[in-house]
């Protein structure tokens, strides 16, 4: 009975059409040209180079793409347990017609060369977002993104801010603001003008969202403008700032990205908790985890400081997720977002959905985004979700709860797309 239960929930909601709420597409060129840029993304080098090869293997300057792949495949083997080689073999069957259930050195080729010519085509990118359903996909853009040459009512802005909250004293960093922005800040006062620029210009652009990722030691406040004024001042006419002033500079920035937030009517994205070069030898994007010292007490501020403010809070660990969904019960303004990173595989997944669907308010949870950087990869994403989505309402729900199929399916979908239009503001 379980399993046909679950495929009568699985089917209505693996038809329905998504907007993707988080990805790194660039929508200048958002398919893949090649397989290349498929098992170029990092979950692929980063678990063969785990499993042995040597990082120069794939990424020698000038590197052919079928080169590429073909020194990847035999790596492949080493990995065909994970859920993200079963992402790999669904995307080729769906998109490519691939007629096996592994990649290997017999078959690689075949394929490469016929994708290759379906790739090629004026209307793959259109062909993929239609036979992945998706009615919109947010992006994540640089805060000096001239937003220009795309339909940003299909390819929704939004302004991702790492750059501006911790690599302001950069000096590349203060330039780019200087010029999106035409100033030339020195005080709390230009900078948060500066920073309001921003905002306008995004707004003009459909934005729907601020975001950033933040460290597991980061700790938002308020910082008083005469401690930021002396800060600002320094670090724009070229002086070092100390460790404590950096973090302060960092404060400030956030907490009037908060505020910004608050005055347009923007959520803030918060993915928290994630350590940068953690192992450095590691391939491009394989670098970076996470631990268990993040708490989202360090939030507390913000989050009764900011109570129009709504936080879509991603977390990367199952403890964090226990805190998340306490928080979302408890702050009107705090909802569960996604399944990230390193949580983004079934088992994560079903047990964070669980506690979730049973301690959340069902208004208040955003059930999944790709995080993609190439449109291929909804599909097979979002297809993970939706199975074990289906499989938590059909157990939990039906079965555990005597609810009607019919309000199991309702619910998800909300989880899956109706939170999504009520939060960030509709798919017009």
């Amino acid at each position: 009975m379980s399993s046909s239960l679950i495929q009568e929930i699985f089917e209505p909601l693996q038809s329905m059409r998504l907007i993707d709420p988080h990805t790194h597409i660039n929508p200048h060129s958002a398919a893949s040209k090649t397989l290349a840029d498929i098992l170029g993304y990092h979950y692929y080098t980063e678990l063969a180079h785990s499993a042995g090869m040597p990082k120069g293997q794939i990424e020698e300057p000038g590197l052919a793409p079928k080169e590429k792949v073909g020194r990847l495949v035999p790596w492949l083997a080493t990995i065909e347990n994970t859920a993200q080689y079963s992402w790999l073999v669904e995307m080729c069957q769906a998109f490519f017609g691939f007629q096996h259930d592994r990649l290997t050195v017999d078959n690689w080729e075949s394929l490469y060369d016929s994708s290759l010519k379906q790739m090629a085509a004026p209307t793959w990118e259109k062909q993929v977002l239609e036979q992945s359903g998706l009615d919109q996909v947010y992006l994540t853009n640089d805060f000096d993104d001239p937003l220009q040459g795309f339909d940003t009512r299909f390819y929704v802005p939004c302004l991702r801010t790492d750059d501006l909250v911790f690599h302001l004293p950069k000096k590349a960093v203060q330039e780019r603001l200087q010029k999106a922005t035409n100033t030339s800040p020195s005080c709390s006062k230009g900078l948060t003008e500066a920073i309001e620029k921003l905002f306008v210009h995004f707004k003009a652009n459909n934005v729907r969202a601020c975001a950033i990722s933040l460290p597991p030691d980061f700790i938002p406040a308020a910082v008083p403008a005469g401690i930021a004024d002396d800060i600002i001042g320094k670090v724009f006419s070229g002086r070092d700032l100390t460790t404590d002033e950096a973090a302060q500079l960092s404060q400030f920035v956030f907490w009037t990205l908060a505020q910004k937030c608050s005055e347009h009517q923007l959520p803030f994205d918060l993915m928290i908790g994630v350590n940068r070069r953690v192992y450095e030898a590691g391939v491009f994007q394989g670098q970076d985890l996470f631990d268990t010292r993040v708490s989202l007490i360090q939030y507390k501020a913000l989050f009764n400081a900011f109570p129009t403010v709504t936080f879509p809070v991603s977390v990367l660990a199952e403890t964090s997720n226990q805190e998340l969904v306490s928080y979302s019960w408890i702050f009107p303004n705090v909802v569960t977002s996604g399944h990230w990173w390193y949580s983004n595989i079934p088992v994560f997944i079903e047990r964070d959905t669980r506690a979730r669907l049973q301690a959340v308010p069902l208004t208040k949870q955003i059930g999944y985004y790709s995080d993609m950087y190439k449109l291929e990869f909804a599909l097979p994403k979002f297809a993970m979700y939706r199975r074990i989505l289906a499989k938590v309402l059909a157990e939990d729900f039906v079965i555990g709860r005597k609810w009607s199929v019919e309000q199991a399916i309702s619910l998800g979908k909300r989880i899956l797309r109706g939170n999504v239009e009520a939060i960030f503001g509709g798919c017009g």
